[in-house]
């Protein structure tokens, strides 16, 4: 896996034989037909909803991989938006290197206009509401819980989707349903905290906790409810490994997790012209031995995890 390291990061691909659709904070997403999408996981990085100059290099392969990973493990709980189909059969051989391992051919799906994001600890967001209202996202919340406190059941905390550059934000229940309906909504929680408990039972198993983490769904032609982008990926969840949380749980401090962690802390402590950095385009550019620590923890959750390594 370290091998990655060595290799050219892809900041952003440069397709010519497929209309580009959209960049996102992280994936470049092609068409291919009307029906499909080759959805292509860069090297950029996103902390605080913003994009960071400075890529992660070998980052998109680790994420796809450990995203099929996820998505064989939790097929039957809802579908997926895999076509099973070979990336590299829709673009041009000069561009396959591009593509390879880094890369899914995905269904064409609406998307809901939500995050829906399950907590199983208080961390984060979490955490600054918790203490501010005792309640996260309107759930009420026991009295006394500390920072990375486990839940005494996961919680649906969703939150509204937010365009580069933008923060998402945390909404209630009843504002999802607004957006989505209530019967989609209940679906949503019921689907999202399933696929929750799978996981981080998963996990658990193999040292690592899921403090907390986000699905994202759409609807295929039939309405049918689909699991689509990433999933349960360092860069849309949080892992802890479960050996080092007892003790920071008793110090009230979040576990050293296996995600991109170490940007967000450095980018709490970095200053920008003799201030703070105030979370706004466009972010400072990262120390090497930043990037490299954050390459290592993604490595590991993948290790540990046993999701299949890149080739």
């Amino acid at each position: 896996m370290a091998g990655h390291r060595a290799e050219p990061a892809v900041f952003e691909s440069r397709l010519h034989s497929l209309p580009l659709l959209a960049r996102g904070k992280v994936r470049d997403n092609y068409a291919v037909g009307d029906d499909r999408i080759l959805m292509l996981a860069s090297d950029r990085l996103s902390a605080f909803d913003v994009v960071l100059p400075d890529p992660i290099p070998g980052k998109g392969v680790l994420l796809t991989q450990m995203a099929l990973h996820w998505f064989g493990l939790l097929a039957d709980i809802v579908p997926h938006h895999l076509t099973g189909e070979d990336p590299l059969a829709v673009v041009q051989p000069d561009e396959q290197d591009q593509v390879r391992g880094r890369s899914m051919l995905v269904k064409r799906l609406r998307p809901l206009p939500i995050e829906a994001v399950v907590r199983g600890y208080l961390a984060g967001s979490g955490w600054k509401e918790y203490q501010a209202h005792q309640s996260v996202c309107g759930v009420a919340l026991p009295a006394g819980l500390r920072n990375a406190s486990e839940l005494p059941e996961p919680i649906f905390t969703p939150a509204t989707k937010a365009a580069v550059g933008d923060h998402d934000e945390n909404i209630d229940f009843e504002r999802t349903v607004e957006l989505v309906g209530r019967e989609r909504a209940e679906e949503v929680r019921r689907v999202s905290i399933a696929l929750y408990q799978r996981a981080a039972a998963h996990a658990r198993a193999r040292g690592i906790l899921i403090a907390d983490t986000k699905f994202e769904f759409g609807l295929d032609a039939q309405g049918t409810l689909t699991l689509m982008d990433e999933v349960l990926t360092p860069d849309s969840s949080r892992f802890w490994p479960a050996d080092a949380h007892p003790a920071a749980l008793a110090a009230g401090e979040n576990p050293p997790s296996l995600d991109k962690q170490p940007v967000r802390d450095w980018l709490e402590s970095v200053q920008v012209d003799g201030k703070p950095w105030n979370k706004r385009p466009p972010a400072p550019p990262m120390p090497e031995e930043v990037v490299q620590r954050t390459l290592g923890r993604y490595q590991q959750a993948l290790e540990r995890l046993g999701a299949a390594p890149a080739r």
